[in-house]
């Protein structure tokens, strides 16, 4: 199983003169999209941020669907969102400075997406279990401010947006994970501050425990278009997201984590189909694929990792 190719898994392919070309027109819908992750991002009602452009809110609104006549209401935007007009337009790299906004501009490309590629840490949010969610909440707002409840839950229902979404459009997935952050979920289990009581962490090192126990059913059963690797080399430090669309590819790298030692407060994450970062990333992903173990093989690794770390009873 280790030998099996992401290619066959998931159709890898070269990025093409051709769709290097068309990736470089500009796409009205995305601008709109990109303006909505940023407003939300800025904690902007679209009433607020169409007082400050002095603008309608209708016209607002049809900014946000992609309908924009003039670069001046563009560059005005900009300036209220402080993103560059650059990162708006999707030229070159989108910089995002913040969680909320980082994670609806995902949520906006996997709607669109048939095809995921991505390296994730400890797990894909995208498989996780409806429990999963219960208590992120409860990790996410153990380590954050006051002002920052808010934000969360913000975040919180975009996460699930995103993951109705997969469950229903079913896109193919291969999420390659690697069996250190394994041996850390089930050690550490999941928390979001370092002044959990004894039993708070035990009962956190159960629900890791359990998920890491879901990701073995879905190596010995895996759903349709669902394939999962276990790596066992070093990998990157950030995570990272190939998608795939009709006629493009996106790469997301992501500086924000969830669940054990959440990070949704500081980072800068990237948004790009510039061809060269995407092959970088490709021949990432394919070398870590390839060298994974998958199926039975992994499931059995994994279950060793669980005897070995998981939390006794």
């Amino acid at each position: 199983m280790r030998g099996q190719n992401l290619g066959s898994a998931l159709r890898f392919h070269e990025i093409s003169n051709e769709s290097t070309v068309e990736e470089t027109q500009i796409n009205f819908k995305d601008i709109g999209a990109r303006l909505k992750a940023h407003r939300l991002g800025r904690n902007l009602s679209p009433e607020d941020l169409a007082t400050r452009l002095n603008i309608s809110r209708a016209a607002l609104y049809r900014a946000e669907k992609g309908e924009i006549a003039k670069i001046d209401m563009l560059s005005a935007i900009a300036g209220e969102l402080q993103v560059s007009l650059p990162s708006l337009l999707g030229v070159g790299i989108e910089y995002v400075d913040n969680a909320l906004s980082f994670f609806e501009r995902m949520r906006q490309i996997e709607e669109d997406c048939d095809q995921i590629i991505g390296l994730f840490s400890p797990i894909s949010y995208l498989v996780t279990t409806d429990q999963y969610d219960t208590i992120l909440k409860d990790v996410l707002e153990e380590g954050a401010q006051p002002d920052e409840h808010e934000d969360i839950a913000r975040i919180l229902e975009i996460l699930k947006q995103r993951k109705r979404s997969f469950g229903q459009r079913r896109p193919l997935l291969a999420s390659i994970i690697a069996d250190a952050d394994i041996r850390k979920f089930l050690r550490e289990g999941l928390e979001g501050s370092a002044e959990l009581t004894p039993e708070v962490h035990r009962q956190r090192r159960q629900m890791a425990l359990r998920e890491v126990r879901h990701i073995v059913e879905m190596l010995r059963s895996p759903d349709i278009g669902v394939q999962i690797g276990v790596a066992r080399e070093p990998i990157p430090s950030t995570s990272f997201q190939i998608m795939r669309q009709a006629g493009r590819s996106i790469l997301t790298i992501s500086p924000f984590r969830l669940g054990h030692n959440p990070n949704t407060r500081i980072g800068v994450g990237l948004i790009t189909s510039a061809p060269e970062a995407l092959e970088l990333h490709e021949g990432i992903a394919e070398r870590l694929w390839n060298t994974a173990l998958k199926g039975r093989e992994a499931a059995d690794h994994v279950e060793a990792l669980i005897a070995h770390e998981g939390v006794k009873a």
